[in-house]
């Protein structure tokens, strides 16, 4: 239907995006990390529907998995009940239908079918009512896993077993669910966690080789998505989908490549795309018949499809012809839709304004990776107050990054109040100069409650009290909101998206593989700059690599774009001149370091 799909952002700003986006087939994300904003979001939209509602209570053994159930199943209901209102509203002269179809891009069979419909004078009402009821479809609601978030849970102050871990406990809430959709699985192999899938039937391909839900895998390069594609085919688990993100050019976490750009990426998967069909194919179906299972004779449909860094609909439509990608990921954009996220007014307006400087990759997170902020934004303003007052990190009330056990038994967050203290006072005991003192110890406050801070947009747009001084929004967005400066309607982004529209005002902004090399490229300025005047031959090795890598990348593009013809013949401009700084730039940075030349 669409050939764009939104992505989970944050824990509470697409927690609720089908509701309002999937009735017109665009499919979104939502992330099932936090179980206590999924079960304050299913009481706001029970009482706002009329739909029964019963408390899960945290006293509930297995409350966090009941809780995601049961939010799962009311959205599947609301948005099937809105898909409903959309297709019928043709028969009652309403106006929804004729938005679905607006929506949809100029190429789209569906839409075009529709408009010769209507201009067939002897065509009845009812056989195009019936014909939409056939052929039209509901975008998907999928859920996302941050596999790492895996925490161990207690219940009467008890270790539980490793089913009631966080992830292991939002996988089994969405596979009891009533959900016809996609596992998104991002942040790397749980090999736990990969084999627990095997639990639930629904992963399986039924007689008619349909699986009810599918798992979509979000990698960074070719041989993850071999590895780990692999890895489940063992199990009888086949990937529906790997969507391959940018590694600095994109939200939240930052998980960057050895220097390996995503066109090269994406022209691997292009090249390779039917090997990696064929071997997990022969590998899933033998793992099938090992399990007496209904296995299909040729294989099943695999898409590619990425994100990180979109932001025009020449771009857009560049991914999908010369790539092949089946659909393309835009979520920062959709950070100044308010018609489609949970965004609060105060961060908005920063969003809006936000200029290149304003983004940048910070160490905010517990889980130790980069990850990407605004300046300014509410929940670092929290922090800063509660640091200023001698009282730093969070009160912790979700305890979602409970991984660090430097001082307890029973793992607790880096951002806490509990750690910080511990670690601040561990400090102390060394007498270090001043200096190496206050290094140390803003390394320390410097991470932040992203749990909190991430679900907050949500509580505060949909007016849910905040108990306690966690009353700050985190944002992560991706480099690309530096270029969007206006509020918008899902209407106008969507023709943004297919060209119809542009509401990008600035002449300046570079293409996106451009920004995610020179993101790459001052990511490498960094990694030397970290290493000093004395550096070791491992980290001498990674550098060298990475510089590799990045000029391998440039003399791709060269040769990608230097032969583009017809409506994209316009980037050999934009990309030569660029390139050949870009490569001046990254030699440059090698000419006096004699300590980083090839052995």
């Amino acid at each position: 239907m669409h050939t764009f799909h939104i992505p989970v952002m944050g824990l509470g700003f697409t927690i609720d995006t089908p509701v309002k986006v999937n009735a017109y087939g665009i499919s979104s994300v939502i992330s099932i990390v936090d179980d206590k904003l999924i079960e304050q979001m299913r009481k706001i939209y029970s009482e706002k529907l009329g739909i029964p509602y019963k408390e899960i209570s945290e006293n509930v053994k297995d409350h966090r998995a009941e809780r995601i159930t049961s939010y799962l199943n009311m959205i599947d209901e609301i948005v099937q009940r809105n898909f409903n209102e959309v297709k019928n509203s043709f028969s009652s002269a309403g106006e929804e239908i004729y938005k679905y179809m607006e929506m949809l891009p100029e190429v789209s069979e569906i839409k075009q079918k529709f408009n010769e419909l209507l201009n067939k004078g002897e065509v009845y009402l009812k056989d195009i009512q019936k014909w939409i009821n056939n052929n039209l479809t509901a975008g998907s609601v999928d859920v996302n896993i941050m596999t790492k978030l895996d925490s161990q849970n207690y219940f009467n102050k008890e270790k539980l077993p490793a089913e009631y871990n966080d992830a292991h406990a939002a996988l089994r809430g969405f596979a009891k669910s009533n959900l016809s959709s996609s596992l998104v699985l991002s942040a790397g192999i749980n090999p736990a966690l990969y084999s627990y899938i095997e639990s639930f039937d629904d992963f399986y391909p039924d007689e008619k080789n349909v699986i009810k839900k599918k798992i979509i895998l979000k990698v960074s390069d070719f041989r993850s998505a071999l590895i780990q594609g692999k890895f489940l085919a063992k199990k009888g688990l086949w990937v529906s989908e790997y969507r391959i993100e940018s590694g600095l050019n994109c939200g939240g976490h930052a998980f960057a490549t050895d220097g390996f750009l995503l066109g090269p990426i994406l022209e691997e998967f292009k090249n390779k795309r039917n090997e990696l069909i064929e071997i997990t194919h022969n590998i899933f179906i033998e793992s099938l018949k090992c399990k007496n299972r209904t296995y299909p004779q040729e294989p099943l449909n695999l898409k590619i499809t990425a994100q990180g860094g979109v932001g025009t609909s020449s771009e857009h439509e560049f991914l999908l012809d010369y790539y092949g990608l089946d659909s393309v990921g835009w979520g920062t954009p959709f950070l100044l839709v308010p018609e489609v996220v949970n965004i609060d007014p105060h961060t908005l307006e920063l969003l809006k304004n936000a200029k290149e400087d304003d983004i940048y990759l910070s160490h905010i997170s517990p889980l130790g990776v980069p990850f990407n902020s605004l300046r300014n934004n509410s929940q670092d303003v929290e922090k800063n107050k509660l640091i200023e007052k001698g009282r730093p990190g969070s009160s912790c009330p979700k305890k979602y990054l409970t991984f660090n056990t430097e001082f307890t038994d029973i793992p607790i967050c880096t951002a806490s109040r509990q750690y910080q203290n511990l670690k601040i006072n561990e400090l102390k005991t060394k007498n270090q100069h001043s200096d190496k003192y206050q290094s140390a110890f803003e390394k320390i406050v410097e991470k932040a409650c992203i749990c909190v801070g991430l679900s907050n947009s949500a509580v505060i747009t949909n007016d849910i009290s905040i108990k306690g001084n966690d009353k700050g929004v985190s944002v992560c967005p991706g480099p690309n909101i530096a270029y969007f400066d206006k509020v918008l309607t899902l209407k106008e982004m969507t023709d943004h998206i297919y060209g119809r529209e542009n509401f990008i005002t600035r002449t300046d902004r570079p293409n996106m593989f451009l920004k995610e090399l020179k993101l790459y490229i001052n990511y490498l300025k960094n990694l030397i700059d970290e290493c000093g005047e004395s550096i070791s031959g491992k980290h001498k090795k990674h550098i060298n690599t990475f510089k590799a890598n990045l000029s391998e990348g440039i003399e791709y593009y060269k040769k990608l774009f230097g032969a583009c013809i017809g409506k994209y013949s316009h980037f050999k401009d934009d990309f030569h001149h660029e390139l050949e700084k870009l490569k001046e730039v990254i030699n440059g940075m090698f000419i006096h370091e004699k300590t980083l030349e090839d052995s």
